[in-house]
């Protein structure tokens, strides 16, 4: 059974819903802690568990088949997440993905293989997967979906190259892309990216 934790508001019909995805040895409470940074108030949040707290083993732009069956897995389990959302009453166009680092990676890879009119989606520090991007893998049309796509110029996990081809074919796929990246080397969230998000995907 996948774990899943629940927070924020009851997904229903009309209303907003997150799906926060967290990183590479962290936990679904670590994504959740976002909410008192981020205009999450009025939302259902859900927030699944990676086994182990790693969604897949090696780096995102490591051999395709070094990652599976871990990467199909995790995939599944966000769109399982998501289903549940739509069960819910929840309209596609009401629900956000928000990740960072590995998780950033999942939402932005989920979002583009099952591309549709979406709330917003944003990767904190991410980029599509695999050893080079594939377009056969991505299906659908963003219709506008607003999305953030940000991290370091410098960071030795997602290179900015892998960031700025993810932004050029989410573009390709009729999403609106906001890349922001910045010059010192941190793995992290920054003020100014919050500060984005709750303005122009959140606001």
């Amino acid at each position: 059974m996948n774990k899943l934790i629940n927070e924020g508001q009851k997904p229903q019909k009309g209303k907003k819903a997150a799906i926060m995805i967290h990183g590479r040895g962290a936990a679904a409470e670590s994504i959740l802690s976002l909410k008192s940074y981020l205009k999450l108030d009025d939302f259902a949040l859900i927030a699944p568990q990676a086994a182990g707290g790693t969604w897949y083993p090696y780096s995102f732009m490591a051999p395709d088949q070094s990652n599976q069956p871990a990467l199909t897995n995790s995939l599944q389990q966000i769109k399982e997440a998501f289903d549940s959302l739509i069960e819910e009453g929840v309209l596609a166009s009401d629900i956000y993905l928000i990740g960072f680092s590995q998780g950033a990676c999942l939402s932005l890879e989920f979002a583009a293989q099952n591309a549709q009119k979406l709330g917003g989606v944003v990767a904190f520090t991410g980029g599509l997967i695999g050893e080079q991007i594939n377009p056969a893998n991505y299906h659908g049309d963003f219709k506008g979906t607003p999305t953030l796509i940000s991290g370091s110029q410098h960071d030795m996990h997602v290179p900015l190259e892998r960031m700025q081809e993810s932004e050029s074919h989410l573009t390709k796929q009729g999403a609106k892309v906001k890349l922001m990246t910045f010059a010192d080397s941190a793995h992290t969230i920054r003020q100014e990216e919050i500060d984005w998000v709750n303005q122009h995907i959140l606001g």
